[in-house]
């Protein structure tokens, strides 16, 4: 979610620096701050809590030169979102600056190894650790008589960081010089006349230069006024194409994709990343959930939970009702929020209330909200804006952090959410006892493995879906099928079509077929069906062994069977000729994944019927109005 925009040339740094930021508000950020050299000796750093303004007051306030410098946008994960807490972060020397995104996981070893060295420590973030990392790798030379220059400290530090980042480093020590390396959040590097740029997204330094090398994982890039250098972590140089982007500004919003929604889609694995990232124990286990007041003993209290919600959030919270029943052992009804109010729901205070919304503004759920709390229930929000009306509202909120959604037709805003009802589930199953910590970890572990799921989804299945739009977008109806956790998914598939190709699209319980869908099959009607399986869960296996069987009732009637099957699956190939697959995961899990190739497959098909897919007709992306 976090900007980084870094400049070394002849130009002011600061009004670079500031304006690069300002184009990379849209990922969402709680703090800001810059660090700039070249005037004098030392770094000047500006921070400053909440929006953009208030660093460029502090920044009017309190002026700052340089020739180079580095910049950041930060959504708070470790520690609050603070002046002190903002990047840059510096050493003990204060020579030296870092600016980070994505996550230390080892940050607390590292901490106190660097502790016992004699480093001392002025905030609560694990990015800070980096800072004292890289002196302690420039001070272990000097004591053993080497001298090594920033970008090898730098390299040695990254070797030992474990998680996710995406490094920007300046020192005092060697000015006019910045460091980059990236090991799973995006780095780019332009190339200008004479001027070189470092930035998280594109549209951070499109507006100087359009000439940019796009890192991998493992690459560090070593900026000076000489140009720029590649190397991987071990100091080995290595090419990368220098690209030369031809977007204007919108399409440079885009991230060069034909339209906002397939963007997003292709946003999904760093949106669950980014949902999960500070919240979940890779050793342990353990779930935190960090915004809630809602305390232990509540929850261990409650005696069911109502969550409403609306369109693609009331689908997650179908899915949620699952995963939360399975592992938390507590009922939970789920409601479309524009109906709750008017069915006169009975009050319970020992019933959690929650609302799912990625506007954090929709007029329907925000009614529910006040109605819920209005029956004596304390209410919690999955939302993905920081401070909208609803979680203003609410006793906790789990934001998804998937980023701005620029298309109507929500994508990655579902993934988020279903990822953070997830940790929800998981984080009340473990203060309620009703999961082990053994199951816990594996389960963590399996979310863990989730977004890399995804982009293999996304690699594999983007031709299968275009191929399958060519033969039924001239189809006037779609039928989707789903059981158990998997129905809301048919559900989402089917909106997804229906919203931006204007086809009519049903989702319906694959066991509901006799009771009337039958009659709607023959040769001309397309049936998408849910079909993936958990071999290492029973229920699971004996939910595909009968949603075969509606396969099988399907082409019995001549209808065009599209599977969704786990990769492995041939028994699915003798039954219809057409077969996504998609990687295995566990029951609960399985939705993040099998939705994708769905999304792909609506996109597909209004692009071919030459809709428009990001504005969809007589809909809007927030509904503030009831």
């Amino acid at each position: 979610m976090c900007g980084i925009v870094g400049y070394i040339g002849p130009k002011e740094v600061v009004p670079v620096i500031l304006e690069g930021l300002r184009r990379l508000e849209y990922r969402g950020y709680d703090s800001a701050g810059i660090a700039v050299g070249g005037n004098g000796d030392g770094l000047e750093l500006r921070r400053a809590a909440g929006k953009l303004r208030n660093l460029e007051q502090a920044v009017r306030q309190h002026p700052i030169r340089g020739s180079y410098g580095i910049g950041h946008t930060r959504w708070a994960t470790h520690g609050r979102p603070t002046e002190e807490n903002a990047h840059p972060h510096r050493d003990c020397t204060g020579r030296i600056v870092v600016v980070h995104n994505g996550i230390v996981e080892n940050y607390l070893t590292l901490k106190k190894a660097l502790a016992q060295q004699g480093h001392r420590f002025v905030t609560e973030t694990d990015t800070e650790i980096i800072a004292h990392l890289i002196e302690q790798e420039l001070r272990t030379a000097e004591a053993a008589g080497r001298a090594i220059p920033l970008e090898d400290a730098v390299r040695a530090a990254a070797r030992r960081l474990t998680g996710s980042f995406a490094l920007v480093v300046i020192s005092a020590d060697e000015p006019n010089k910045i460091v980059a390396a990236r090991s799973g959040p995006p780095v780019v590097v332009g190339v200008g006349d004479g001027e070189y740029f470092v930035a998280s997204d594109v549209p951070g330094i499109l507006h100087h230069t359009r000439k940019l090398y796009f890192l991998g994982d493992g690459d560090v890039a070593v900026l000076t006024l000489a140009g720029v250098r590649l190397t991987d972590l071990e100091g080995k140089p290595i090419e990368r194409p220098l690209q030369t982007i031809l977007w204007d500004p919108i399409q440079a919003e885009k991230g060069g994709y034909k339209h906002f929604m397939l963007k997003e889609i292709f946003e999904q694995p760093r949106a669950v990343r980014e949902t999960t990232l500070g919240r979940v124990s890779l050793d342990t286990g353990a779930v935190y959930l960090g915004e809630m007041k809602i305390g232990a003993a509540e929850f261990r209290a409650a005696n069911s939970i109502n969550i409403a919600a609306c369109g693609t959030s009331w689908h997650a919270a179908l899915a949620g009702k699952y995963m939360i029943e399975r592992l938390a052992r507590l009922p939970v009804e789920v409601d479309y929020a524009s109906e709750y109010r008017y069915r006169d729901p009975i009050a319970d205070p020992q019933a959690l209330g929650m609302l799912i919304t990625q506007s954090g503004e929709t007029a329907d759920t925000l009614a529910a909200q006040r109605e819920m709390i209005a029956k004596g229930s304390k209410t919690i929000a999955i939302c993905n804006v920081v401070g909208a009306m609803i979680a203003r509202e609410a006793y906790g909120t789990i934001y998804t952090h998937a980023g701005p959604e620029i298309g109507v037709a929500s994508t990655k805003a579902f993934t988020a959410q279903l990822t953070a009802l997830f940790l929800f589930a998981l984080h009340l199953a473990q203060v309620r006892g009703t999961l082990d910590q053994a199951a816990g970890l594996r389960l963590v572990d399996e979310l863990s493995r989730v977004p890399g799921k995804i982009e293999e989804v996304l690699r594999t299945s983007d031709d299968d879906c275009e191929r399958l739009a060519k033969l039924y977008s001239n189809a006037r109806d779609f039928l989707f099928l789903g059981r158990g956790i998997h129905f809301p998914v048919a559900l989402e598939g089917a909106l997804k079509l229906k919203e931006i190709s204007y086809i009519h699209a049903e989702g319906y319980p694959a066991g509901e077929m006799k009771h009337g869908p039958n009659a709607l099959i023959d040769e001309s009607l397309p049936v998408v069906v849910l079909a993936t399986k958990d071999e290492n869960d029973p229920d699971s296996v004996l939910r595909y062994e009968k949603t075969l069987s509606n396969i099988q009732e399907v082409t019995a009637r001549s209808g065009q069977v599209i599977a969704v099957a786990t990769e492995g699956d041939r028994q699915i190939q003798e039954l219809t000729s057409h077969v996504i697959y998609v990687p295995s995961a566990p029951e609960l899990l399985a939705p993040l994944i099998e939705v994708v190739p769905l999304q792909l497959l609506a996109y597909h098909i209004a692009v071919r019927r030459g809709c428009d897919v990001d504005q969809p007709r007589n809909l809007a992306k927030s509904v503030t109005v009831e």
